[in-house]
């Protein structure tokens, strides 16, 4: 199993020479496997995927879905192999009836006037399915299990196994070892890799710097070295980087990171992971 990062930030995608390094797209992560495709998200990095895959049609591939922000989405009507008739795509919307609600609003924010195209002009072949926490299920030869995570408005994390490893994605999560809810740690436990929401320092969070960011359902690197490091996981990335972070901030706040996890790093854009 591989993992490439085709967009890392968080809210809001970002631009300009201070985030080249690390990127700026919003969420989206590809995972491949005896030749299907997974995809975590449909953040503005998936347009880059889209293209990617065209090389080689036809596509045919599976989105999970964590939440229906709009940074988790505003990637969707910019994917070019939905166009097409012979792309084969299922779509997985988290919550008992997480295809509705995935249609619902990826079909609103093509709608006069946010966007020009309607989701009926997409000749894919669209399935929309749900995802309950903690009912694993198997995608080729993926085995998915869903995680509820902490966040405003609910948000689903996904721990995926295949070839003998195991993969986590735990975006938009406020959490700590203590705060953890039942379970989770437990499904984490011995991760070969663990991508973590780390979008704030500890000052950012308490509000010495700014307001504070209690609630606001993002973790800070300390709390997602300190989880890496209870689960005993192989590897962390650091995700969902704050779009007001230049890259200069995300890498000290990756080695302030590594000082509690020491295979803590950074997700950047086109980091390609073996597993």
């Amino acid at each position: 199993m591989e993992a490439r990062f085709w967009g890392v930030r968080g809210s809001v995608a970002a631009s300009g020479p201070q985030v080249a390094r690390m990127g700026g797209n919003t969420s989206c992560v590809e995972l491949t496997s005896q030749g299907h495709t997974l995809i975590l998200d449909a953040g503005t990095g998936l347009r880059g995927l889209g293209e990617r895959l065209l090389k080689a049609p036809p596509v045919n591939a599976t989105l999970l879905f964590s939440h229906l922000h709009w940074d988790h989405v505003q990637g969707f009507p910019f994917f070019a192999p939905a166009y097409l008739p012979t792309t084969a795509l299922t779509l997985y919307g988290p919550g008992a009836d997480g295809d509705v609600q995935l249609r619902d609003v990826l079909a609103k924010q093509m709608e006069p006037p946010n966007f020009p195209v309607p989701l009926a002009a997409m000749r894919a072949q669209l399935q929309f399915r749900s995802t309950r926490s903690g009912a694993p299920f198997e995608v080729g030869p993926f085995r998915i299990t869903p995680l509820e995570l902490p966040h405003p408005q609910g948000c689903m994390g996904y721990l995926v196994e295949a070839d003998g490893a195991r993969f986590a994605y735990c975006t938009d999560v406020e959490v700590t070892t203590q705060s953890a809810p039942t379970g989770l740690l437990h499904a984490l436990e011995g991760v070969d890799g663990l991508v973590l929401d780390a979008q704030y320092t500890p000052d950012e969070y308490q509000g010495k710097v700014g307001p504070p960011k209690k609630g606001w359902g993002h973790s800070t690197m300390i709390d997602a070295a300190q989880i890496a490091l209870a689960v005993q996981a192989q590897r962390l990335f650091l995700f969902h980087h704050d779009p007001g972070h230049a890259d200069d901030v995300v890498e000290a706040m990756a080695e302030q990171a590594k000082a509690v996890f020491p295979t803590a790093e950074a997700a950047r854009e086109g980091l390609c992971v073996r597993l």
